[in-house]
């Protein structure tokens, strides 16, 4: 870890220890994961009780894999919609649904990207988090909301902790926008795709809606092949996603449900039809997060293609400018 992960990772301990719960504001790319390895590690020694809480069961799935290769002694077990046979686990991995089955049960929970649907301003959810916990909690984000940074700073100081870069200390890509008719957005979006294609760099496509996942997919794989698209309901994105990060199909157009938990080398991003209304200035930051996580690809590219510039445009990449003047 960098120095500021080791500093920030030793101060969430030193909260867990004092009985302190802890907000951790960080950056896309800067490693928020790793930050509770060592105050999971405590937990694990002191047989106590774990849990690693998201609201997307796509993300459960990636974790579960990270933390048997670290906490390899320990049993790690994942729990989701159609998933839930084994319940029991030193590290129980889960989406925010799966909490109602552990009442006052965890004396670590960690609660990671707590601003995403469906955790977000979802008062039953938020309710079975705080109720499952025994001890203490950890909630993590790369875009909390001003009131919740606010409540933490009001507690006691300690439990609020802020991390700028990431953790290979190269700049967050910043996204540039291009306008364009409604009428040309599709040629605009494929003539960048065409370009990361020829230079054998993989792409991801976000869309708005299931609909037009669907449809620009049908209009992109005429000119462009090895592609493919996913979203909430499609059955088998998970193989989709498997064979994305394979390099097996070279692009996904996909919704949402890739807007976090994705790291691969070399990835691009397109957003397509960036001024649709779904499209805040959190999640903006969160999608253009996916580009430049990797040592030795730190670079990247984001685009923002629309037929206008939208607030949430300027704010994003006016908040990813400010993380990248901490370097």
């Amino acid at each position: 870890m960098s120095n500021e992960q080791k500093t920030i990772s030793k101060e969430i301990l030193s909260n867990f220890e004092n009985g302190l719960d802890t907000l951790v504001y960080a950056v896309c790319g800067a490693g928020k994961t790793e930050l509770v390895f060592g105050v999971i590690e405590y937990a694990l020694k002191n047989k106590l009780s774990v849990g690693f809480a998201v609201p997307r069961r796509d993300v459960v799935i990636e974790l579960e894999t990270r933390f048997k290769k670290v906490f390899d002694k320990y049993k790690v077990i994942s729990i989701y919609g159609g998933h839930t046979r084994d319940l029991m686990g030193d590290i129980i991995c889960l989406t925010t649904h799966q909490l109602y089955r552990f009442d006052h049960f965890f004396d670590l929970l960690i609660l990671d990207e707590i601003d995403a649907f469906p955790f977000k301003d979802n008062f039953v959810l938020n309710a079975l988090f705080k109720r499952s916990v025994r001890k203490n909690y950890i909630l993590m984000s790369a875009t909390p909301h001003m009131d919740i940074i606010n409540q933490f700073k009001n507690m006691n100081g300690k439990g609020y902790l802020e991390l700028h870069t990431r953790y290979h200390k190269k700049p967050i890509p910043v996204p540039q926008i291009i306008v364009s008719s409604n009428l040309l957005l599709m040629y605009k979006t494929l003539k960048k795709l065409k370009k990361f294609l020829d230079d054998k760099k993989p792409v991801l496509i976000f869309v708005p809606t299931i609909n037009e996942c669907e449809m620009l997919f049908k209009l992109l794989k005429i000119f462009a092949k090895d592609g493919n698209y996913v979203h909430s309901k499609r059955k088998d994105r998970g193989e989709i996603i498997n064979k994305f990060r394979k390099g097996e199909h070279k692009y996904l157009v996909t919704t949402a449900v890739l807007e976090r938990g994705v790291t691969i080398k070399n990835l691009q991003v397109i957003i397509h039809n960036a001024s649709h209304e779904i499209y805040t200035k959190e999640s903006l930051i969160q999608i253009s997060g996916r580009v430049g996580r990797v040592i030795g690809a730190t670079d990247g590219e984001v685009y923002y293609i629309a037929n206008k510039k939208t607030q949430a445009m300027v704010d994003s990449i006016a908040e990813i400018r400010k993380s990248n003047s901490y370097l």
